[in-house]
């Protein structure tokens, strides 16, 4: 019998209807500084000098069952950094420093110290400080062997190199990039799918985030690709490449072979495929919209990304039209 996201216990709809509610209270702290706030990939913050702080805070969800099923813990924290600082990179920003939180019900030093082991691994790669953190031991909250992970970082950019999709014209390519896995999204599904004695699909599910940061901006740095705009891809999918700038319409007519991962998954769920492409990133981590597409991808690859040109910016539908790997879908 099929399940989908809100049936394992995620609503997105709901999720969206709180931030809809909330953004009236959210604005009403916000000053002349504030460039940009909640909505969006990251937040950002005139500091004066024509610089903009960019920030971002994100966790690692339901994936942390996986890792403490496994009593693995060592790459749980590439995770967390790589969904915060992936995320501030959409807005063009060099990531600067992160911080990190645990929660947990009872200390124990040694699968604290492997959750850090991967905070550092995911900083030294960004070329992030971790410059501090907090461990909040909170007996009766969490039951012993339980804790949870909250990330923060934070960027900077010059006001004239911000991405904000408002450079974007139609005829504009798309070039994407491929994930390492399921990231660390749709989790709650996917858990319900991977029978616990079935540890090599567990581990498998537990390959840490891809990192986009050094390729991102190295070719942001190269400053000859005429890159309009990012976008990680996180929950919800697919629904996150119009966050580019909703305006426009996203026509993928390329994308590499489906992984066998999100095949067996979507096997076993009995999904259709517009749940499947708005639930997990089904082999694509991150998009660039640019006008130098062949280029870039040419950049990418010799960096050693797997990296394709997957479409266009259309001005008609609005949203992501899907059509490749056979598929036909109107993403909205």
């Amino acid at each position: 019998m099929p399940i989908t996201y809100e049936q394992s216990g995620v609503d997105r709809d709901k999720g969206d209807a709180f931030v809809a509610r909330i953004q009236k209270r959210v604005k009403s702290t916000y000053g002349k500084e504030v460039k940009s706030g909640v909505g969006g990939f990251a937040s950002l913050f005139d500091i004066g000098g024509g610089k903009y702080l960019a920030a971002g805070t994100d966790g690692v969800g339901t994936k942390l069952r996986i890792a403490q099923a496994l009593q693995k813990h060592d790459t749980i924290g590439v995770d967390l950094v790589a969904m915060c600082a992936n995320d501030v990179i959409c807005t063009g920003a060099k990531p600067l420093f992160f911080l990190d939180y645990i929660g947990c019900g009872k200390l124990d030093l040694a699968v604290s110290e492997a959750i850090l082991e991967g905070v550092v691994q995911g900083c030294l790669e960004t070329k992030m400080a971790l410059v501090g953190g907090e461990t909040a031991e909170m007996p009766g909250m969490y039951p012993d062997g339980d804790y949870d992970l909250a990330g923060f970082c934070v960027g900077e950019v010059k006001k004239s190199k911000v991405l904000d999709g408002k450079k974007l014209k139609v005829g504009d390519q798309l070039v994407g990039i491929t994930s390492s896995g399921p990231h660390s999204n749709g989790y709650s599904l996917l858990r319900k799918l991977i029978r616990p004695e079935e540890k090599d699909l567990l581990l498998q599910a537990l390959t840490p985030t891809k990192l986009y940061v050094a390729s991102v901006m190295a070719a942001l740095t190269k400053n000859t690709f005429q890159i309009k705009g990012c976008a990680h891809i996180t929950g919800s999918g697919f629904h996150n490449i119009p966050r580019i700038n909703g305006k426009f319409g996203y026509r993928i007519s390329n994308l590499p072979a489906l992984p066998s991962f999100f095949q067996l998954l979507q096997s076993r769920a009995e999904l259709d495929d517009l749940e499947m492409y708005s639930t997990f990133n089904m082999g694509l981590g991150f998009v660039i919209a640019t006008s130098k597409g062949e280029e870039l991808v040419k950049f990418l690859r010799k960096r050693g990304e797997d990296a394709h040109l997957i479409g266009d910016v259309v001005k008609k539908p609005v949203g992501v039209t899907l059509k490749a790997r056979g598929l036909d879908l109107l993403i909205q």
